[in-house]
């Protein structure tokens, strides 16, 4: 039995093969509003980037706090808007409902998958008697877990809806974390969390985890540095090792 209780897990990146299409989901929705917003600066704002704007301005935040991380970096202003304003280019709310159609189309167009090195290390969890739990911003996230047959493997999930319903502050603030791990009975100082997102490590960190993780699928040492910088204890490159690591064997 391992000495910790349970084990936080991010969704998206970690969980399931998402972030591309997350990635390019932005992309879509920032650029396609770029000329509009141009010309309220006089110039056209230079366009989203995938990779980079992704990781560092909305990945791991709810979409009305990747919308305004945004806007920021790139010196604009709109108006909030309301939670009914339909997908478009003149408020908060609509640029993010204009993200979450395009997000939605293209994963209910294309479909869903947990990584291969998911269900395995779960199952071992399982075995070690370890509680898990998933997070997300999205409040997709039960549907997509379903779809990836993974649901039956976790014990708590707090998600978009739980976000909203209970006024969850967004990371890098822990309340997610802590939410799920307070649903599975254990408190942070006996509880990982596996994190792919820089304001998720730092979010865990905030929390005082016992352990966070963080996840470099991509192997590249620079996101490894940015991770460890952030908050995380430990960087792995899949979910393979994490067995291991929770019971004090592994790197």
């Amino acid at each position: 039995m391992s000495p910790l209780g349970a084990v936080v897990f991010d969704t998206d990146g970690v969980l399931l093969a998402t972030a591309d299409r997350h990635a390019a989901a932005w992309k879509e929705t920032f650029d396609g509003c770029l000329d509009r917003w141009g010309e309220r600066l006089g110039q056209r704002p230079p366009p989203f980037d995938a990779v980079h704007d992704y990781r560092e301005l909305v990945d791991g935040r709810s979409r009305l706090d990747g919308v305004r991380a945004f806007l920021t970096a790139r010196s604009l202003d709109l108006p909030p808007g309301t939670p009914g304003d339909p997908p478009g280019c003149d408020t908060v709310y609509a640029v993010a409902a204009r993200k979450e159609k395009i997000f939605s189309e293209a994963v209910w167009a294309e479909g869903v998958e947990a990584f291969d090195d998911v269900r395995p290390a779960l199952e071992l969890l399982r075995e070690m008697k370890v509680g898990c739990a998933a997070v997300s911003a999205s409040r997709h996230a039960r549907t997509l877990l379903r779809a990836a047959d993974l649901s039956d493997l976790f014990g708590a999930l707090v998600d978009g809806r739980d976000v909203e319903a209970l006024a969850l502050a967004g990371k890098p603030d822990p309340a997610l974390f802590l939410e799920a791990a307070d649903r599975l009975g254990v408190g942070p100082e006996r509880t990982a969390v596996v994190e792919d997102a820089l304001v998720g490590v730092e979010a865990g960190r905030r929390g005082r985890f016992h352990l966070v993780v963080g996840l470099d699928r991509g192997r590249d040492p620079h996101r490894a540095d940015s991770l460890r910088a952030h908050g995380a204890h430990l960087v792995l490159p899949d979910l393979g090792g994490l067995p291991a690591a929770l019971d004090g064997r592994g790197p």
